[in-house]
């Protein structure tokens, strides 16, 4: 596959995990049909996968589903960051950082859900199961592509399915939050 296959294969794919995580992510009222947009938690991505790679390529061997769904607690992090004080957050560098920290890589789900977000008993259980299944389907998707590992094109769609997942974790979070997006009350969708 030359390099321009390669790119246009993981472009495909990688709308193909968004339509899939969204309408999932839909039908369980997680989020809204229409998805709240932030660009300033958007335009952290790059930093935070060049940061998380190390990491998350280590554990996929093993660990797929948790290297795939720990980018989603880092997406609901970064969006409640983003409502709390964005003003303090916006500089920052060390995002992955300081959530992998709080409790260490294993640790990061509870670490995110408990002492950021404050999630607690059925509720922590609830958002932690959602993510699982998430990650999960993701993980399905990816592995039916039967990519052959070690290529840029496996680096490619893994890194797509990151992406992805960092999006719905921010947009659940801001969901969470009250962030919905629906037209205002005579206002014209043109």
């Amino acid at each position: 596959m030359t390099e321009a296959e390669s790119k246009e294969y993981v472009a495909k794919f990688e709308e193909k995990v968004k339509t899939d995580l969204l309408d999932f992510l839909k039908r369980k009222g997680a989020i809204d049909a229409r998805i709240p947009e932030c660009p300033d938690v958007e335009e952290k991505w790059s930093m935070i996968a060049r940061s998380y790679m190390p990491d998350g390529v280590r554990e996929f061997q093993q660990y797929p589903v948790v290297s795939l769904g720990w980018m989603m607690f880092v997406g609901m992090a970064m969006a409640f960051w983003w409502d709390k004080d964005w003003e303090a957050n916006a500089s920052r560098t060390d995002y992955y950082e300081s959530l992998r920290d709080l409790r260490g890589y294993d640790n990061m789900d509870e670490a995110v859900v408990e002492e950021v977000l404050g999630y607690k008993d059925e509720a922590a259980e609830k958002i932690t199961d959602l993510v699982a299944e998430c990650a999960s389907r993701v993980y399905g998707l990816l592995s039916h592509e039967h990519i052959e590992p070690g290529t840029q094109t496996a680096l490619g769609c893994y890194v797509a399915c990151l992406h992805q997942l960092y999006l719905a974790g921010m947009a659940m979070e801001l969901n969470a939050l009250g962030y919905h997006m629906t037209p205002l009350q005579g206002a014209s969708l043109n």
